[in-house]
């Protein structure tokens, strides 16, 4: 969300249905809306939980405290629930999550977390730092479900939350999830959503649209049965979108 007017609209209507969750980034370019949307919603701050990011060419430990610094004036706030590396840059990513680690012990942020790490980042981390990361935020969704991953992170007590899951609205059409809908009288994206928190994974669905905001937020008066989860495991086809973390650098994105 990129458009002033537009994200601040959105996240108010997020706000007023009821999520408490925000999550944004430096990279973003929007975390001034974010923060301007939530002054003008009046929710109390210790209801929300904010999220935001370290950039690729913010990384690095002093770095990284001067970026969370311009983040926070940014979003015009005392503290940030969770901070993110948003992506593991090789060779510096360790120190830019000391810089993390240093912000939760000044309890500047109640959260310490990583996004886009796969097994071997956070071994290396598992290996260097004293504070473990809390949250893995991860491209997840029914055509990447990222099951050895999520299993490596509850092994080790790190949540996981998906982000593009609902794989930028390319599943809404697949013929399996049309039939849940059907079945359960919901829409396609409420049945994936709800997959995903079956899963136990956290979710973070980006909409502009009031409608959708709130259709989102709809997921707590059904469940997926069994054999629903069982024939959704089947979709999983390696449909990645983003860039691969095991295998590109990216200093350059």
């Amino acid at each position: 969300m990129s458009e002033p007017k537009v994200t601040v609209n959105a996240v108010l209507e997020a706000l007023r249905a009821g999520y408490r969750a925000i999550d944004t980034a430096s990279y973003y370019k929007n975390e001034k809306e974010v923060g301007e949307a939530i002054r003008l919603s009046e929710v109390p701050r210790e209801e929300l939980f904010i999220t935001t990011k370290v950039w690729n060419d913010e990384q690095g430990y002093d770095e990284t405290l001067r970026a969370f610094e311009k983040s926070l004036r940014t979003l015009g706030l005392d503290y940030i629930d969770l901070y993110l590396i948003h992506w593991p840059l090789p060779d510096i990513f360790v120190d830019t999550y000391r810089a993390i680690e240093r912000l939760y012990e000044e309890k500047l942020i109640r959260v310490p977390g990583v996004s886009n790490h796969h097994e071997k980042h956070l071994l290396q981390l598992e290996n260097k730092v004293n504070t473990h990361p809390m949250i893995n935020q991860v491209e997840c969704h029914p055509y990447l479900q990222q099951r050895d991953l999520k299993e490596f992170c509850e092994e080790r007590q790190i949540a996981v939350t998906a982000w593009s899951p609902l794989v930028k609205g390319n599943i809404l059409q697949d013929e399996l999830v049309k039939s849940l809908a059907q079945k359960h009288a919901k829409t396609p994206a409420q049945i994936i959503l709800r997959w995903h928190l079956e899963r136990n994974t956290i979710v973070i669905p980006k909409s502009v649209t009031a409608s959708r905001i709130k259709e989102n937020f709809d997921l707590f008066n059904f469940r997926l049965e069994e054999k629903d989860m069982e024939k959704m495991s089947k979709l999983d086809c390696n449909g990645r979108l983003g860039i691969d973390p095991e295998t590109e650098d990216f200093r350059f994105l």
